[in-house]
């Protein structure tokens, strides 16, 4: 059982990788691992942060979802997501290691600048701005920490150039990954 895992700050081209990923390799299937985190948030109270990740519950329910998904259907799961706190990480990963899932790691690499830029540029919640002006905001907020985990990923990881082309970049992975 496999996972590839995209991470990089939000606007580094982890879905947009991911997607032509999947569209290479049919087999491969796309994990949201934000989903579970919009479901907790309707359960649970958020922590002080406001930030999901924060829930231990969060980071169990990805491994477990990951794990349930990789059992049933028995593809390489392509995991889009950024998560810059090396604790959090560490609990995922090796929670998916203790269950045999093999992790690659990659971090899309990209200058706060250009994130910048694309995190302006895209419409999370197009038919709702307000909501849209406030995921927008938060995501900027992020930019100067996830651009500082690229120094602090875990080893294994490999760390891409994020201003490559989205064919170069998911040509990298798959190589890397097969």
């Amino acid at each position: 059982m496999r996972v590839i895992w995209l991470n990089g700050a939000f606007g580094a081209g982890k879905t947009t990788v991911a997607e032509r990923l999947i569209k290479d390799d049919p087999q491969l299937l796309l994990f949201d691992a934000e989903l579970p985190g919009f479901m907790f948030r309707e359960i649970v109270p958020l922590p002080s942060s406001g930030d999901f990740q924060d829930l231990r519950v969060w980071r169990r329910g990805v491994v477990d979802t990951a794990v349930s998904l990789l059992e049933e259907y028995g593809r390489t799961l392509v995991i889009p997501m950024t998560v810059v706190v090396p604790e959090y990480l560490d609990e995922i990963f090796s929670g998916l290691r203790a269950r045999d899932v093999h992790v690659d790691h990659y971090f899309l690499d990209v200058p706060a600048s250009v994130l910048r830029k694309r995190c302006e540029a895209q419409s999370i919640w197009p038919n709702d701005p307000e909501r849209d002006a406030e995921v927008r905001a938060w995501r900027l907020e992020q930019v100067d920490r996830c651009v500082a985990a690229a120094g602090a990923v875990p080893a294994g990881t490999t760390v891409l150039d994020g201003d490559l082309p989205v064919g170069e970049l998911a040509a990298l992975v798959a190589r890397s990954a097969s």
